[in-house]
C-alpha cells in the first residue's frame, strides 16, 4: 500500500508546535547566540592526540622515526587551529552565561594561548600513559605484552582521554573536557570526570561500570575492577534548597589500593588508607586505616538440586 501524501498536510502544523516549545522550553535550545563547540571536531581533536600519543597505533601505518617528525608536526600545527577555534568558542559561550559579553575580549587569542598551553603538556602525558600501560600489564596476567593493552583495553582508552581532558579542566577551559570523558563514557562504560585528580601507573581492569566522581583523590598504583563506584554520600543543600557546589563531595583513595568488583566507596571525607584491599560488592562510606581489608560476612550459600523424576513402571 501506496503512502496517503494527504498525510503530510498536517507536518507544517507540527512543525509549528515543535517550534513553540523553544520559547517555552527554551533551557534547551541555543539559538541566536554565538556557537558552541562543535561535537565532531572535539572527538576529531580527541583521535588526533591518541595518533600523536601512540603512534604506529592507531591510523596512520609505516611510522619509523625518519617520517614521525613530519607526521606529528602536521597534526600538532592543525590541532593548534582546532584548538583554538573550539576553546575559543567554550570561553566566548561561558563568558556570554555568566555575564555580559563586553564585545571587546579576544577569545581566539585566549583560545590560542591555551590551545598552545595545552599541547605543551603532551610530552608528559606520554610519560604518564607509559606508565598506566605498564600497570595494566603488571597487573594482569591475561595480557601478553603492551600492544595488546594499547589496542585492547577500555581501561587505557578511559584513562587517555581523562588524562588530556583534566589537563584542560585544570586550565579552566568550559564545556570541552566533559565532552571528552563524555565520549569515552560512551566508547566504554567507565565514567571518569575529568576534575578528578589520579595518580600515576592507574589500572582499571575490564572496566564496565566504573563511576570516578569529580572531586575523587586517587593515589599512585591504585587499581579498580569492573563496576566500582567512587561517588557521593550525599547532596548538601543551602536554606533554599538548592545544591551546593564546590565541595568534596567523593572519597580519597590513597597509593597501592585494590578495589574489587562493584564495590561502592561515598563521600568526600571517607579515606581508603594506602595498601587496603576492598572487597567486592562492599558499601563504604567511613574511611579505613591503611593496609585494611573490608569484606562482606561470607554469605550463606544454599544449592537446591531437583530429584530425577521418578521412572515410569511399565506391566506388559
Amino acid at each position: 500500500m501506496a503512502s496517503d501524501l494527504r498525510r503530510k498536510e498536517q507536518l507544517p502544523d507540527l512543525t509549528r508546535r515543535i517550534v513553540e516549545t523553544y520559547r517555552e522550553a527554551g533551557s534547551i535550545n541555543h539559538l541566536g547566540h554565538c556557537p558552541l563547540p562543535n561535537y565532531d571536531a572535539v572527538v576529531g581533536i580527541i583521535e588526533d592526540l591518541k595518533e600523536i600519543l601512540f603512534p604506529g597505533f592507531r591510523r596512520r601505518e609505516g611510522l619509523h622515526m625518519g617520517n614521525v617528525l613530519y607526521h606529528v608536526g602536521d597534526l600538532i600545527d592543525g590541532l593548534h587551529d582546532k584548538l583554538t577555534t573550539q576553546i575559543a568558542r567554550a570561553l566566548r559561550h561561558d563568558a556570554g552565561r555568566v555575564s555580559i559579553d563586553d564585545g571587546e575580549t579576544d577569545f581566539e587569542a585566549l583560545g590560542q594561548a591555551k590551545a598552545i598551553e595545552f599541547l605543551e603538556h603532551i610530552p608528559e602525558l606520554r610519560h604518564a600513559l607509559a606508565l598506566d600501560v605498564q600497570a595494566a600489564y603488571d597487573g594482569d596476567p591475561a595480557v601478553r605484552g603492551l600492544d595488546e593493552i594499547i589496542f585492547c583495553y577500555p581501561g587505557l582508552e578511559a584513562i587517555t582521554v581523562y588524562r588530556l581532558a583534566h589537563v584542560l579542566y585544570g586550565m579552566d577551559v568550559p564545556l570541552i573536557p566533559r565532552m571528552m570523558t563524555e565520549w569515552a563514557h560512551s566508547k566504554t562504560g567507565i565514567d571518569i570526570h575529568p576534575g578528578a585528580t589520579i595518580g600515576s601507573h592507574f589500572f582499571i581492569d575490564h572496566g564496565t561500570g566504573v563511576v570516578i566522581g569529580q572531586t575523587c583523590e586517587i593515589g599512585d598504583r591504585v587499581k579498580l575492577y569492573q563496576g566500582v563506584t567512587l561517588g557521593a554520600l550525599s547532596f548538601a543543600t543551602d536554606g533554599d534548597g538548592n545544591l551546593v557546589r564546590g565541595t568534596k563531595r567523593h572519597p580519597t583513595i590513597e597509593d597501592r589500593v585494590v578495589i574489587y568488583a562493584n564495590a561502592t566507596v561515598l563521600g568526600g571525607a571517607t579515606v581508603v588508607g594506602h595498601d587496603s584491599v576492598i572487597g567486592s560488592s562492599v558499601w563504604l562510606t567511613k574511611s579505613v586505616e591503611p593496609r585494611s581489608t573490608v569484606v562482606l560476612e561470607k554469605p550463606k550459600l544454599r544449592i537446591r538440586a531437583e530429584m530425577e523424576e521418578p521412572q515410569a513402571n511399565y506391566s506388559i
